[in-house]
């Protein structure tokens, strides 16, 4: 019965596939998913290493594999210890529950950040810590001035809440994948030491902004008290994040890790394809950043009163397009759906996956599996969009 019902869900699975990826004219549809670098498949080396990895059970400290990427990422953050995890988010969780042990301490950080508006309310459902949004400034830096009043106001104070954390993103994924800059993470932390609070840096794309400026993932740690890194997204793995510091800060990680239900057993065969993910980061994400560019540049040439992009805020892997004249919701469903006039005029099917951003705003996000040639058929496909509304 179970052979049976595998079988049905198998042939169900492949012709939903066939009419999802049907051609036009006997032109197969080409898709160009740009909704996020989440969406990246594992490939063969990947797949490989996975299935050749030597295991153990990581709960007791024993699979070999998981403590090579352990010791392999502390040297490549400049951390004493890391510890795997199963997703970012809980690698965030982890570290405000780790700084912030009193119930209703008080975290700063930006009120568009990952942390605060797509974990959930994490800290506050399970860690019992009060979040105080600011204002997140365009390049995804908060305001100094401002982050210091809000750190003294506890200070002596039986009213407000004592803030114990400072978060910063980087890259900031709102702002379109900026990049934090060095010198500002630098002020940040001399003003977090100089009252006795610690700061935690979400790096679910940290290696896209060691990419982008140049320098070695631990020129950027340095600055911080903790750190995430996600295996996920950019680097290509399909599961796992860690989280990184000292050795007290980890070994306090552990414990939380276990009570959040993220102890796993034979985990080496997802660190193994984090492994790889880190092996090839930055010429992957190098070529990322090209491809980004390359579509910002395009879409920018193309000169339409509908769509445009800032040039100047393309600094990685994302590039935020500004939409006027109709609904961003609509220009996506239409980038989404191929007709028999684009074959007809450029000889192509092609589907571009986007997700609108804002109610002004689309955001395209590249990875390892959208290729040079990917980037420029998008854009054939958004000339074709454009051209057909008449707004081209």
């Amino acid at each position: 019965m179970l052979r049976r019902l595998a079988r049905a869900a198998a042939q169900q699975q492949g012709a939903l596939w066939a009419r999802g990826s049907g051609s036009q004219a006997g032109i197969p549809t080409h898709v160009v998913d740009l909704r996020s670098d989440t969406v990246t498949k594992p490939g063969p080396a990947m797949r490989r290493a996975m299935a050749e990895a030597v295991v153990g059970d990581d709960d007791y400290g024993e699979d070999p594999t998981v403590r090579e990427l352990q010791a392999t990422a502390a040297e490549l953050l400049g951390v004493e210890r890391t510890l795997f995890v199963p997703t970012n988010t809980m690698a965030n969780l982890i570290s405000v529950m780790c700084h912030c042990q009193r119930r209703g301490s008080q975290l700063l950080l930006g009120q568009e950040c990952h942390l605060h508006v797509y974990e959930q309310g994490g800290v506050a459902q399970i860690a019992g810590v009060h979040s105080h949004p600011l204002p997140d400034l365009p390049h995804g830096t908060l305001d100094l001035a401002e982050l210091e009043r809000l750190v003294t106001r506890s200070l002596g104070s039986r009213y407000h809440p004592v803030c114990e954390l400072i978060c910063l993103e980087n890259t900031h994924s709102s702002s379109g994948g900026r990049v934090l800059p060095i010198e500002y993470l630098r002020q940040v932390h001399l003003l977090a030491r100089s009252y006795g609070v610690r700061v935690h840096l979400d790096g679910a794309r940290l290696m896209n902004a060691a990419v982008a400026l140049c320098v070695p993932p631990a020129r950027i740690v340095e600055h911080c008290d903790s750190v995430s890194l996600c295996f996920s997204k950019g680097l290509g793995a399909p599961v796992g994040a860690l989280v990184g510091g000292p050795k007290d800060f980890t070994e306090e990680a552990w414990r939380l890790r276990k009570a959040l239900g993220g102890g796993m057993h034979q985990a080496g065969v997802l660190a193994a394809a984090a492994l790889v993910g880190l092996t090839d980061a930055e010429e992957v994400l190098l070529k990322d950043h090209q491809n980004a560019q390359r579509f910002a540049k395009g879409l920018q040439e193309l000169a339409s009163p509908v769509c445009s992009v800032d040039l100047t805020t393309v600094e990685t892997n994302m590039v935020m397009v500004r939409v006027d004249g109709l609904p961003p919701k609509e220009l996506c469903q239409r980038l989404q759906t191929v007709s028999a006039d684009e074959v007809a005029q450029t000889g192509h099917a092609v589907r571009v996956l986007l997700l609108p951003w804002t109610e002004r705003s689309v955001r395209a996000v590249w990875h390892r599996d959208v290729s040079a040639q990917d980037t420029e058929l998008a854009l054939g496909k958004w000339a074709f969009v454009l051209r057909a509304l008449g707004m081209g």
